[in-house]
């Protein structure tokens, strides 16, 4: 190859040159030197460079097609002209990758790689022509790396190797597919040493007969008890555990070295930093940097159950080691190591002194360390027949890439799955991300607006004592209670927050705070440690409307976390919702969020859109009228917990009785579900588990003004329930959780539906009224 350039000078002054017969003569014998020169170099190495696999993924990340609608072009199509037999020949394979790829010129030296890759070693040498690759081989490969259902992928698989079309796989196709898989494996950088015999006799299991086939019925059915059929079922590739790094732009306020050139990035300058292993690089170092030194998962038997340090060089924010505690001294190169599991910092003088086991450091508790996650076909035999989920239909069946892997935590830890809205704080959500991605390992950490909870509900399903920490705001948090309810899990895992909404009404109650402003993950962390585990009261909303004329807007949800509303802060909140959906750029900051929430508080008090509320509804709670008849109400809010608005308690304060609060509160209703007498209301404490809800009246936005700015103690205290019905008979502003909408005439029906575990966080040194979680 080097030698190439030299020869294209040559033929340009060679006697021939005019001869076209005579220069494509030679530029195909040249091209079958270098094609053979680079099938010998494959074969060494056994796989495309992770460079050229990660250019493949970019190319499918933006391609629109999928592998069938190419295959219908070869065999019905204006391709089949490429077809002899089963195989393609080098030109029908470029033709296959521009169709799917979407790309007009796919680089020569990724094409050529691809090509010999799939190469099977029986092939005439004379001519580039009749060097093929098998066709099926090509179409299952990437049929495997792209999306899907995995049904969809296993029935595909199986119509690609059923090659007499019988409708079965004798032991000639279930080879190859094991070939396939294998090859797959190896792009993956697995140890494929011992996986062989290891899909054999998963090949066999399949076979439930024994017939020596395996039959179409059989095939699918091996997709939902045989978890999984490797890379058939696709391996999550988010992650591409392939050497390649998660860079992401960055500004450093210090003074940092590139790890390649060891040269100043320059203080406030801007580099790339890898999320994973904190690799440093200038923008212009990037292709030329070693590959990520991260594993999130163990690819070989020998990698299971006992986690090595991964030592990267420079990341030394502390400046002093770990394991002598003297300074670390930078100059003016890259000094020191720290490994980027238990994020340790040392000398290189102090290496050989730390040993090879890594502990996974402070954060232990909460990490799953590489050697806790591997593909289930590495775990025993008899460990994969007892892990083997129940018969399902496939209807029923929703399998995920994460299936491919199998979690076995560190004994005695909590290890902590996390769920992150990047688009919640401004840009807090994506710094947060990034943060835990480096903290934990990044298969704990799942980004909300990819794809939703599910993915990472259904990888930690089985998983022992974990717990989930959601980075988001009030909604972000009913999303994934929602979202585990549904999932219908064998253990509902303790639910914590990290606020980085508006309002944090839930955050606030569990003591996390107000909303998170760049405090270190790593303590908050470890406050989750010691958090205590409260069952938060959940409630059913069922709005049934009244046949009228008008239309209502769609109710935002069927369930009550915190707090509901009719009338005056609904109202006000629906205005704010309406202005923020028309113009989001001037609500992208707390503070001015509560100015605009006091100018459309200032101009309710003046229109008092919902005076004389009492009479447009009544009210029942379990069953029995609550009298409004002395009031003169514009709203009434049920609450769930002490905070609404953004820390705003319009139950008020409850001077805080002696003793257990849950007892006090059952021993002033007398165990009764329903507190409407005005003295022992006084004495009432919010508690969020008492499954009753707190029920206040609200005079108007100047008296919600006043609660908000402290300056008036509370609303007027109505009732304590554990059932409420509202009658209305115009149309009126609720909201739910922060989310208002306008609603026609209707009934409203709330009752208890389920207590989910919820992390509280440690006590503040200060007292407070969250007396209940005390």
């Amino acid at each position: 190859m080097g030698s190439w350039p030299g020869r294209r000078a040559a033929i340009s002054n060679c006697p021939w040159k005019q001869s076209s017969k005579a220069q494509k003569y030679y530029k195909q014998a040249a091209f079958v030197f270098i094609l053979k020169k680079k099938r010998k170099m494959a074969k060494e190495r056994g796989l495309i460079s992770p460079s050229d696999f990660a250019q493949l993924q970019k190319y499918m990340e933006y391609s629109t097609k999928k592998v069938s609608d190419v295959l219908k072009l070869f065999e019905d199509g204006e391709m089949a002209e490429y077809l002899q037999g089963d195989a393609i020949g080098y030109e029908g394979f470029q033709q296959f990758l521009k169709i799917y790829l979407e790309v007009d010129n796919v680089p020569d030296h990724l094409s050529q790689a691809l090509f010999q890759s799939f190469q099977t070693g029986y092939y005439i040498e004379d001519t580039v022509r009749e060097d093929v690759v098998c066709l099926s081989d090509v179409s299952c490969y990437f049929s495997l790396l792209e999306g899907g259902r995995p049904e969809d992928k296993l029935e595909f698989t199986f119509k690609l190797y059923d090659t007499d079309r019988n409708g079965i796989l004798d032991s000639s196709e279930v080879d190859r597919i094991i070939i396939q898989m294998m090859r797959m494996a190896e792009y993956l950088d697995w140890d494929v040493s011992e996986l062989r015999p290891i899909l054999q006799e998963m090949m066999k299991e399949i076979d439930y007969d024994g017939s020596g086939s395996v039959s179409l019925a059989e095939w699918l059915r091996a997709g939902a008890t045989t978890v999984p059929l490797l890379v058939l079922l696709g391996l999550e590739m988010t992650l591409k555990d392939n050497g390649q790094h998660m860079w992401r732009p960055k500004r450093f306020p210090r003074p940092v070295y590139c790890n390649l050139c060891e040269s100043s990035i320059g203080l406030g300058k801007q580099g790339l930093s890898c999320n994973l292993c904190k690799y440093i690089v200038h923008d212009q170092c990037a292709m030329k940097a070693l590959p990520c030194e991260v594993s999130t998962y163990a690819k070989s038997r020998k990698d299971i159950g006992v986690q090595s340090h991964v030592w990267v060089r420079g990341g030394c924010e502390s400046g002093r080691c770990d394991r002598c505690q003297k300074k670390i001294r930078i100059y003016h190169s890259l000094v020191g190591l720290h490994c980027v599991w238990c994020h340790l910092e040392i000398h290189d003088d102090c290496l050989p002194a730390m040993g090879h086991e890594c502990d996974c450091g402070l954060l232990r508790d909460h990490i799953l360390p590489p050697s806790s996650i591997y593909p289930s076909v590495l775990a025993s035999g008899q460990e994969r027949k007892t892990s083997k989920i129940s018969q399902k239909t496939m209807d029923d069946l929703s399998l995920s890439t994460s299936e491919a892997l199998r979690i076995d935590p560190v004994s005695n830890t909590h290890p902590l799955l996390v769920f992150v809205n990047p688009k919640s704080g401004g840009k807090q959500g994506e710094r947060v991300l990034w943060k835990f991605q480096y903290l934990l390992n990044p298969r704990q950490v799942f980004n909300l607006l990819k794809d939703g909870p599910e993915p990472g509900l259904r990888f930690f399903r089985d998983v022992p004592d974990y717990r989930i920490l959601v980075c988001g705001g009030d909604g972000t948090v009913g999303w994934i209670l929602e979202s585990i309810d549904k999932a219908n899990l064998p253990f509902v895992p303790p639910v914590a927050v990290l606020p980085l909404g508006t309002g944090n009404d839930l955050a606030r109650c569990l003591r996390w705070g107000g909303g998170y402003e760049g405090q270190n993950l790593g303590k908050i962390l470890k406050d989750l440690e010691t958090s205590k585990v409260v069952h938060m009261d959940r409630w059913s909303v069922e709005v049934i409307p009244q046949q009228t004329e008008e239309k209502s807007d769609p109710v935002p949800f069927q369930i009550i976390n915190n707090y509901f509303s009719i009338g005056v802060d609904a109202s006000i909140a629906h205005r704010f919702h309406i202005m923020r959906e028309k113009y989001p750029e001037k609500f992208n900051s707390r503070m001015k969020n509560k100015l605009w929430y006091f100018e459309f508080a200032t101009s309710e008090s003046i229109f008092s859109t919902c005076k004389k509320l009492e009479e447009s509804l009544t009210v029942e709670i379990c069953g029995k009228p609550l009298d409004l008849s002395n009031l003169s109400l514009e709203g009434i809010a049920v609450l769930n917990i002490p905070s609404t608005h953004g820390g705003s308690n319009l139950w008020g304060d409850t001077k805080r009785p002696h003793g257990d609060i849950h007892g006090i509160n059952q021993a002033l209703g007398a165990t009764a579900k329903v507190i409407t007498d005005p003295d022992i209301l006084k004495t009432c404490v919010p508690d969020l588990s008492d499954k009753r809800l707190e029920v206040v009246g609200l005079e108007g936005a100047i008296e919600i003004g006043q609660i908000y700015t402290k300056l008036k103690n509370a609303g007027h205290r109505l009732a304590k329930c554990s059932e409420i019905t509202f009658h209305t008979t115009k149309t009126l502003p609720m909201q739910i959780d922060g989310e208002p909408w306008m609603q026609t005439p209707c009934t409203i029906k709330i009752t208890h539906r389920n207590q989910m575990p919820m992390l509280v966080g440690p006590p503040p040194r200060s007292s407070n009224f969250f007396g209940f979680l005390c």
